[in-house]
């Protein structure tokens, strides 16, 4: 099935194969995200701790016929509903342990 992605966070999204060969890139096009508030609940070890609560999700665009949308994991969560929105998986890591790419999708 052919697909157009959407990559709706911050960075390019780097796919690969086994090898580590890169298939593709998609530069981002803009950040979706789920809008936060943040409440002071204590301190731990002379820092700050918050109470984090997420709500609706901004800058994700109504389902469009044979498109996706990359989002960053707490917004996919935030939108269980849509059959559109999907995150990154099966990450790939360079020798230093860092995320380089990635070699499948998810729904949430």
């Amino acid at each position: 099935m052919k697909k157009n992605i959407i990559n709706l966070t911050p960075h390019p999204l780097v796919f690969m194969d086994e090898d580590k060969n890169i298939l593709f890139e998609i530069p981002s096009s803009g950040i979706a995200r789920a809008s936060q508030k943040e409440t002071k609940i204590g301190e731990l070890n002379g820092l700050p701790v918050y109470k984090m609560e997420y709500g609706k999700v901004e800058n994700l665009p109504a389902p469009k016929k044979d498109t996706i949308y990359v989002v960053s994991l707490l917004t996919a969560q935030a939108v269980p509903e849509r059959q559109d929105v999907f995150v990154v998986a099966h990450p790939v890591r360079d020798e230093k342990g860092r995320i380089i790419g990635a070699q499948a999708l998810a729904h949430i």
